[in-house]
């Protein structure tokens, strides 16, 4: 355990982790800025008064995520929110549900990159 993570898969697992900002950011403040349109369409498929608790939801898990001591419970509480988005677009029928698998992907695969102990509980068979 004492062995370090060569830095281009550190580096590798950090941009990963920050490129979800580019889905996290503008979902969350869509969903609490709430801009003019935003409820009528988002009432097609949820009610209008859950936007903002989602909202705060996906931006709490995304800081905890990112956020080196909280980064596992941030994970496991992404991997949850984003498993409920699977699940309402197959629901939905509307043949998105691969979009928050990919995200879920990404996210887990930027802190597995990033982080030893991870590694260490899920281990490549050629380790």
């Amino acid at each position: 355990m004492t062995d370090s993570i060569p830095k281009w898969q550190r580096i590798t697992g950090w941009a990963l982790s920050i490129l979800l900002t580019l889905v996290f950011l503008p979902s969350g403040f869509f969903k609490i800025a709430q801009p003019e349109g935003f409820l009528e369409e988002w009432s097609k498929t949820y009610p209008p008064g859950s936007a903002l608790p989602l909202g705060v939801i996906e931006l709490a898990t995304f800081v905890l995520y990112l956020v080196p001591k909280t980064r596992y419970l941030g994970g496991l509480l992404m991997l949850a929110y984003l498993g409920g988005a699977v699940a309402t677009h197959v629901h939905a029928n509307d043949g998105k549900f691969f979009v928050p698998v990919i995200v879920g992907v990404l996210a887990w695969l930027g802190l597995y990159l990033r982080d030893r102990k991870l590694r260490a509980l899920v281990p490549f068979a050629a380790e």
